[in-house]
């Protein structure tokens, strides 16, 4: 594989054989020669664990205090007109159901989250397929299937990021951009 310049020249920046802190990390990638775009910061984390057996599993979801940077499209699945109100407040893109649920069983996934209210659930297990393999099927677990949808909708506006471990036992997760003050 050939390398490009920039990517030796930012190799030349860092000792790989030396464990550096976060901070110190941080301002290394910081320092590497930029592109034309924001570069998202990443983080890879080896917990050393077997996600084959359940208790060792690890999933969940953290709040980000400058959020990710990106641009988060959100819809809410409801029949409640007065919760369709408070998500449209609270910033989701579309919210509603019988006009989202037609479209989404149509092939439509144009969004990053869907939040959902408990009563219409087993009528989204039936898009299952749909958004399953997306990783947009709400979960209670992660918050997105509740009641309290505008508390839902601006969590994830404000940058709520789901982690969960790989088969590896490795979480990998965005938690902003370059351009974001250390």
């Amino acid at each position: 594989m050939k390398t490009s310049k920039r990517h030796k020249d930012n190799l030349a920046n860092y000792n790989k054989d030396t464990f550096y802190d976060i901070k110190e990390a941080i301002a290394i990638v910081k320092s590497f020669s930029k592109v034309k775009f924001d570069e998202s910061f990443d983080m890879a984390i080896n917990l050393g664990v077997d996600p084959k057996h359940a208790d060792q599993l690890v999933r969940g979801t953290v709040s980000l205090p400058n959020g990710t940077g990106k641009n988060v499209k959100v819809i809410v699945l409801t029949k409640d007109d007065e919760k369709i109100s408070q998500a449209k407040e609270a910033g989701a893109n579309d919210a509603g159901f019988d006009d989202l649920f037609n479209k989404i069983k149509g092939g439509w996934v144009d969004f990053d989250a869907m939040v959902a209210t408990p009563d219409i659930m087993p009528e989204v297990g039936k898009l299952g397929q749909i958004l399953g393999p997306r990783g947009l099927m709400p979960n209670p677990k992660t918050g997105t299937v509740t009641d309290e949808v505008s508390k839902a909708v601006s969590d994830i506006m404000a940058g709520k990021v789901e982690f969960r471990v790989d088969k590896f036992g490795v979480i990998h997760v965005s938690v902003g951009k370059l351009s974001f003050d250390e």
